[in-house]
């Protein structure tokens, strides 16, 4: 038996593991770089008592013997210091667990890699003041794909928006969702507070897309823009709901395995010009998904739950057909998974899933299989995604426009199918390279930018011009999730183009990556970064312990549906239903004995604190650290250091800031024993050839960065883990040095 799903079904919500799907939430990006400007209860630092982790000294051994610098021995160094991690997540996929056994078993997991000290999370994208034309959650505001990037429907007023209303609106919010009239009472509200609506949204850019193939790439650089160009099968709405897109419906077999869509027919493919190019069918997921696999793009594990794919993917088969992916005719679409997922639509929104016009995609010399692609792609024949003017659009947008370090201009799609409902026509990106930190906030005030994030030296602008009391807001604190990365194989010690080069001399670089390979020194160096500090500079006092989170996972992402017992240290404890994520990774912290707080039981959050910072503890680590090395023969003094690097972005005065505050807390925390060298860049490329914009682990320029993060694709705490797998399946274990 089949069970139909229609829109009005979509309307009364879909449960996605323990939370209603989009629940909560602002920004949903994939892997993203730190640009200061994404949209997106003060608390003390832990006080549990120290208690002594001890590393035996064969351990420690096996440790340094693998961290020889320029070592390419990545599986050994990551076993060793995320080896309790992989373990763990491993356990936690176990296809016979309970959705909330598996949240329980991954929460342990992700205890284990806070416990390693490899990546350390620190801020959230929002929790900023910010200044606002765009209205309360307009915009689709789910935790994960790209739905909240799809601006079409996005309401703007011609006028500021008051603090006063701003806060009427997010009430409005709770008393409507789930009726389906929230926007229609958001107009009514502004209309007679003297509101008027505007049909443009401008903001900033940094650089245009690498690729318009949203197939080909897993970063929110790109997936952010090109976006508007292309929709799925499914749409989050404003009120948190999934609504029918490019599917009117789908039903779902008994057995969990077959999900089969209805596709909307009449809907067309044009090219950058409007013109007619193909019909839309259902052939066109096939060959999305196909292509998402054959770039090798980042995009390959989010196939894996669908049956055949892994084989597909490692090579085993070139034979797509044997993929769970069909089209059963023009306007039937099929996938198969390989065993029940109860978050399978929550991925739907994310770019592996979006369509591709087989007919264009070959007009432009594309082809199928991952060897013919590598070879097609090398050719001057090859076209497809090399600029706008190179894809076909099915979704709200054209691009009319993409001249970088200039301006994007996106213009109403006519043939869109669900034009009627379009309440933005006009999408403007205006350049900034973030080296004048007023200028946002100058174009704001001339009507070029419908919001405008408020650093600390723009908020003392709207201070002096009278605005900030009544007009500044705060915006919700997002689901990506920044870390500091620490390198723990460096090969590189300067840019490929000879910038950004590193003072450490060879015998420095030595002690480094035998210090890196000490779970102890890690610790101290997690312990003694002053997070609430480094916020501040972006963000101000007030707000500097708000951006503060303690988790990779957001702490509040799942909760348990049920009652849940696991195994934590040989304990059978029990969880009952309604158990945060976060509450079940302190559990397994605490068992294990480090003074880390995740997770607040008074405010149910692992946002908002800082759950790490300590220099007592941080200097009881790392005197630990320091006999470990002193037993394989490394003296660490005040007269010789172990020196760590950390890029600097010069050009960016926040920025720039930022780095000498964490150089600064480092050092006075460790009297000398650590010294910090910040490595100038002067110009955002620079800065992105040392880390963000690298491909490979060998590749990364640094020892320590701050300038990646990561937020969900899906509504399950795996969007999350598998970014830190091992042998390139983990997109982000690159900023690891690793693969």
């Amino acid at each position: 038996m089949m069970k139909s799903i229609t829109r009005r079904d979509f309307m009364k919500g879909m449960l996605v593991g323990g939370i209603e799907a989009g629940s909560a939430g602002f920004l949903a990006a994939c892997s993203s770089a730190a640009t200061g400007d994404t949209e997106l209860d003060e608390e003390t630092s832990s006080s549990s008592e120290t208690e002594e982790v001890v590393e035996t000294e064969e351990t420690t051994e096996a440790l340094i013997n693998v961290y020889e610098p320029g070592s390419d021995n990545d599986e050994p160094i990551y076993m060793e210091a995320l080896g309790e991690f992989y373990e763990a997540y491993q356990a936690a996929l176990d296809s016979d667990l309970s959705v909330s056994e598996r949240y329980a078993m991954m929460a342990i997991a992700e205890a284990k890699l806070s416990e390693s000290g490899v990546a350390s999370c620190y801020s959230t994208s929002g929790g900023s003041y910010y200044l606002r034309k765009g209205t309360y959650r307009t915009v689709p505001y789910t935790l994960w794909g790209s739905d909240d990037d799809r601006v079409w429907n996005y309401i703007v007023t011609n006028e500021m928006t008051s603090a006063a209303d701003y806060s009427h609106l997010q009430t409005l919010w709770n008393e409507c969702r789930g009726t389906g009239t929230y926007r229609d009472e958001l107009r009514a509200y502004l209309t007679e507070q003297g509101y008027t609506f505007g049909d443009t949204y401008s903001t900033t850019f940094t650089d245009i897309p690498t690729t318009w193939d949203i197939l080909a790439s897993s970063k929110s650089a790109v997936s952010a823009y090109v976006c508007h160009t292309i929709e799925g099968l499914l749409q989050y709405d404003s009120e948190g709901y999934l609504q029918p897109a490019l599917a009117t419906g789908y039903e779902v077999s008994d057995d969990g395995l077959t999900y089969t869509f209805t596709i909307r027919e009449g809907v067309e493919w044009v090219d950058s010009q409007g013109r007619k190019v193909a019909d839309l069918k259902a052939d066109d997921w096939v060959i999305g998904l196909q292509h998402a696999i054959d770039t090798q793009g980042g995009l390959s594990s989010m196939a894996l739950y669908i049956d055949g794919a892994e084989a597909y993917i490692n090579g085993e088969t070139t034979d797509w057909d044997t993929v769970g992916v069909k089209a059963l005719d023009d306007y039937t679409l099929q996938y198969t998974l390989t065993a029940p997922c109860s978050y399978f639509v929550t991925m739907l929104g994310y770019s592996a899933f979006m369509p591709m016009s087989r007919d264009y995609y070959t007009s432009q010399g594309g082809v199928t299989g991952m060897e013919a692609y590598q070879t097609a792609i090398a050719s001057s024949t090859y076209l497809y995604g090399s600029d706008q003017d190179h894809i076909a659009y099915c979704g709200a947008f054209l691009c009319t426009n993409a001249t970088d370090k200039n301006s994007m201009t996106f213009e109403a799609n006519p043939s869109y199918w669900n034009a009627e409902n379009q309440t933005i026509t006009t999408i403007n990106y205006l350049y900034n390279d973030g080296t004048d930190a007023t200028k946002v906030y100058t174009d704001f005030q001339n009507g070029l930018m419908t919001n405008c994030s408020l650093n600390t030296t723009r908020k003392e602008l709207a201070i002096q011009d009278g605005i900030f009391d009544d007009y500044a807001v705060i915006s919700y604190a997002g689901a990506t999730s920044y870390m500091g990365f620490l390198n723990l194989n460096r090969q590189a010690f300067a840019n490929e183009d000879g910038t950004m080069v590193s003072p450490q001399t060879e015998e420095q670089q030595e002690l480094a990556h035998a210090a890196l390979s000490s779970r102890n020194f890690r610790l101290a160096m997690a312990m003694a970064y002053d997070r609430a500090t480094y916020n501040s500079v972006s963000v101000g006092d007030e707000l500097k312990y708000i951006t503060i989170r303690n988790t990779y996972t957001p702490a509040d992402f799942v909760i348990t549906e049920e009652e849940v017992t696991v195994d934590i240290n040989g304990t059978a404890t029990t969880f009952p239903a309604g158990t945060y994520y976060g509450e079940m990774i302190q559990a397994q912290i605490d068992a294990d004995g480090y003074p880390i707080k995740v997770w607040d039981e008074d405010t149910l959050t692992g946002d908002g604190f800082d759950g790490f910072y300590d220099p007592d503890n941080a200097m009881y680590y790392l005197e630990l650290a320091i006999e470990e090395l002193a037993s394989i023969g490394y003296e660490v003094t005040v007269d010789n250091p172990i020196y760590m690097d950390v890029p600097r972005r010069t050009y960016n005065d926040t920025y720039a800031q930022s780095a000498e505050v964490y150089k600064e807390t480092i050092e006075n925390v460790f009297g000398g024993l650590v010294i910090v060298n910040t490595i100038e860049s002067s110009n955002s490329d620079e800065y992105t050839a040392s880390n963000y914009g690298n491909d490979y682990g060998y590749e990364m320029n640094y020892d320590i960065q701050f300038n990646s993060g990561w937020g969900p694709d899906y509504g399950d705490p795996q969007t999350y883990l598998d970014t830190m797998l091992p042998y390139g399946d983990g997109y982000m274990v690159k900023n690891c040095g690793l693969w």
